[in-house]
Parts: structure tokens; C-alpha cells; sequence
């Protein structure tokens, strides 16, 4: 699929996806005692949406772009709020020039006990990731594959926190590695709350990957689906899903809650779809 991220900064699966993150943060908050981010593939940390990669797809204008001009009720308003936050402090003015990945969003969602690591294996971007977060004692960059920190570097000290996993998928083996990967992290820490991500292109590849998962022996996972459009006949980036291992007991409510403004906001067709399912623990969805 190759998706390199300065060509989709912004678009409707980093809306959904960001939006479950400062939420997820949002729950870890809650408690007083320090947490721990991981991010497996933190990509560059800040994106120039007039940059000739964002500019030759335009895709940010139908995720943040429309979402920033989006009529949202009251309720879910709140719980946009401190993700629009991290988008409004990158930005000047009321436009939006630039969009901040996923380390840039979890910075600033911390508190002063609360700690990210990001890993980087490209080597141009871990320079420009290294470079965005010189001299910030909370925040450590890594250049490493990101799938060998799902081993080593877990469970973080403070035995709470998150492992964000948002692969470029760039290679062929992307669903199998996350599904290994997710399952060695769990054995090294069981109680860590985790979030995959994946793009909805090619459908058998992602009922395979659910699948997977649902075998896994894993006791809680919650599947959190977006698509902007209905099937493709060809294998298009129709829509992205967000696997939640420990997802928090109001993260399931929420999403149900924006979800559907979101898909009101963002839908490119009448055949816009969401879903929020439960593959393992609780109640599992046929």
C-alpha cells in the first residue's frame, strides 16, 4: 500500500485514529500516577499540509479540513476537544497550514509526570523527529524498528500507559506482523492498553487479520472501523480500522458517540460506514 505519511497527514483515518488516541489519553489522565506512550512508528512528528506530498493528494482537506468546519453537538464537542487543541496549538489563525502526527498530539496531551517514547527506523525522518523534541526531558526518540520495541522495551517503568502501533504498510506481511507482534507485547505486559492501526483496502486481508485476533487468546479487544465510502470495486483506501487491546471501560461509549458525527462530517458517499465491535471479551460482535 505504501502509506508514507506526509501524503495523508490529516485525512480522515488520522482524524478517527487521533481522535481515539487523546481520547485513550484522556483515560490514563484519570489517575494521578505516571504513564508511558509508546509509539512504534512515530513517522516525523509535524506535517506542512501546503507541502508538495500533501498538496498532490489533498486528502487532509477531506479529514481535518472538513472536520474543522464540521456542526458537532455539544457532547461530542467535548470529547473533540483535546484533540482539536493539539491541531489548534501547531496552527496560527484560524486556518490549518500544518497537521501534528501522533508524538506531537500525545505531547501534548501530557501531564509533567507523563513520559513518550517515539521510534523511528527511517533514517532522514528519525532526524527530524529527534530534532522536533531536542532538550524535552519527557520525551525519548528512538531510530529503531519499531516492531523490536514491542519486545524490548516493554513494560515501561511506570507500568501504566499505552503502545501506539501504526505501521506504514509499506511491506507485504504488515497484518501478520501486527497480530505477532501484539501477541508477544501481551505476554511481556498483559495489563497495557494498546492501539493498532489499519487501513480497510483490501477486505479479505482485514477479515483474515480479525481473525487472527479473535484466535489469539487475548481476553479484551475492541475493533473500531471507519470507512468514508461504500466497498470500491478496485482495492481502494476505502476506510481504516483501530484495534483497542484494554481499551478503557468509556472508550467503547464514546466512540459510539462520534462516530456517527464523524461519519456525518467526513462521509465522501451515502455508503459511509462505522462500526465498533467487539472481537475478544465482553460481548463479542457476530
Amino acid at each position: 500500500m505504501n502509506y508514507r505519511h506526509a501524503y495523508h497527514a490529516g485525512n480522515f483515518a488520522d482524524v478517527v485514529k487521533h481522535i481515539a488516541l487523546s481520547r485513550l489519553i484522556g483515560y490514563l489522565k484519570l489517575k494521578d500516577k505516571a504513564f508511558r506512550v509508546i509509539d512504534t512508528h512515530a513517522g516525523i512528528g509535524l506535517y506542512d499540509l501546503s507541502s508538495d506530498e500533501a498538496q498532490k493528494t489533498g486528502e487532509w482537506k477531506g479529514g481535518v479540513g472538513r472536520l474543522a468546519s464540521a456542526d458537532l453537538s455539544p457532547a461530542v464537542g467535548t470529547l473533540l476537544a483535546p484533540y482539536l487543541s493539539a491541531v489548534t496549538a501547531v496552527n496560527q489563525g484560524d486556518g490549518i497550514e500544518r497537521y501534528p502526527g501522533s508524538p506531537l498530539i500525545t505531547r501534548h496531551l501530557l501531564r509533567p509526570q507523563d513520559r513518550l517514547t517515539a521510534i523511528e527506523l527511517h533514517p532522514s525522518d528519525f532526524e527530524r523527529l529527534k530534532a522536533r523534541f531536542s532538550g524535552d526531558f519527557q520525551v525519548r526518540t528512538i531510530e529503531l524498528d519499531g516492531w523490536l520495541a514491542l519486545g524490548a522495551h516493554l513494560p515501561p517503568k511506570e507500568k501504566r500507559g499505552l503502545v501506539i502501533v501504526d505501521p506504514p504498510f509499506e511491506k507485504e506481511g504488515e497484518f501478520d506482523r501486527l497480530v505477532d507482534g501484539l501477541a508477544r507485547a501481551h505476554r511481556r505486559w498483559p495489563g497495557g492498553i494498546y492501539a493498532l492501526w489499519y487501513p480497510i483496502k483490501n477486505r479479505s486481508a482485514v477479515s483474515h487479520f480479525r481473525e487472527a485476533l479473535r484466535q489469539a487468546g487475548i481476553p479484551k479487544i475492541l475493533d473500531v472501523a471507519f470507512s468514508v465510502r461504500g466497498p470500491s470495486s478496485e482495492e481502494l483506501f476505502d476506510g481504516s480500522g483501530l484495534v483497542v487491546v484494554n481499551p478503557p471501560f468509556v472508550f467503547e461509549q464514546e466512540m459510539r458517540a462520534i462516530l456517527p458525527e464523524l461519519k456525518s462530517a467526513l462521509a465522501e458517499d451515502a455508503k459511509a460506514t462505522w462500526s465498533v465491535k467487539w472481537l475478544a471479551g465482553e460481548t463479542v460482535s457476530a
